[in-house]
């Protein structure tokens, strides 16, 4: 019997790190992402959907949008399949955040505060394998300086990440490794190490859910395992398309090389299974 909520799912996801009550699972995981760099105290989850900045453009809805006490933004979300221009879009949502700080009149002199996208992928962001986290920031071309810390992706492709239990060296990995495997789970690992760990067990525990908080998360396991169904559809479907396509193009082959060495197109058309009319025009 499965313990623990699976975070892919959109009520699962939320549930761990996008409600007050798990603030500081979210403030922590931020933590350990930008480990040397930040020290977030506090977050403040802000509205995640924003209106329309002109008449027939669409709301943005975003898994958890956040600021820090210091006003840096965070953008959090979990993507399962795979979308038609996936870094355009994140592109778009941030600058989107870094675009509402405007303020009219004329004191307001572009002081910007950082805007963060944290993208977690239940697929990969290039074909490139074993990359776990792509890190973006806008820098010099030439002398890789950085420009701006105003605007970051960070993109972590959770297929890549293959590490067992006792491989995990930083508390980073230990998060990933939990996030990734938590449905299979029967304990929490690493809660010796970490304090925080125990307080995941109780929230994503299954029994802790109330009764409407189950059933939205039975309808979120239900849409996430038909959006894997239809993949696993897709992809065989193109795999079989691209055998049959593979064969066809192997007996187009063999049928031109007995076109040239003057075999009968009939004689053909039967060795091959090609019509007569696709023969002729080889």
């Amino acid at each position: 019997m499965v313990r623990f909520i699976n975070p892919f799912t959109d009520v699962g996801f939320k549930k761990i790190f996008g409600q007050e009550i798990s603030k500081e699972l979210i403030i922590d995981f931020l933590n350990d992402l930008l480990e040397g760099e930040r020290s977030i105290r506090d977050i403040r989850f802000l509205d995640k959907e924003l209106l329309p900045e002109f008449e027939g453009d669409r709301g943005t809805i975003y898994d958890i949008y956040c600021t820090t006490e210091s006003g840096e933004y965070f953008i959090v979300e979990m993507q399962n399949i795979r979308q038609v221009q996936f870094a355009d879009r994140a592109l778009y949502y941030l600058s989107q955040t870094i675009a509402r700080q405007g303020q009219q009149g004329g004191k307001w002199l572009f002081d910007l505060n950082a805007v963060y996208g944290v993208f977690f992928m239940n697929f990969r962001l290039h074909d490139t394998p074993n990359k776990l986290r792509t890190d973006i920031i806008l820098s010099d071309r030439e002398t890789h300086e950085q420009f701006s810390d105003k605007l970051r992706f960070i993109f972590i492709e959770l297929p890549s990440f293959a590490k067992e239990e006792r491989e995990c060296k930083t508390d980073f990995e230990r998060w990933i490794y939990v996030l990734k495997n938590m449905e299979t789970l029967e304990r929490i690992p690493f809660k010796a190490r970490k304090a925080v760990f125990e307080k995941l067990e109780q929230i994503a525990d299954i029994a802790s859910m109330s009764k409407e908080e189950r059933e939205r998360y039975d309808e979120s396991i239900k849409v996430y395992r038909d959006h894997l169904a239809t993949l696993a559809y897709a992809e065989q479907k193109g795999r079989e398309e691209g055998r049959e396509e593979g064969e066809r193009n192997k007996q187009l082959a063999i049928a031109r090389n007995l076109k040239t060495e003057g075999i009968p197109v009939g004689i053909i058309s039967k060795a091959t299974g090609l019509s007569v009319e696709e023969i002729e025009k080889l």
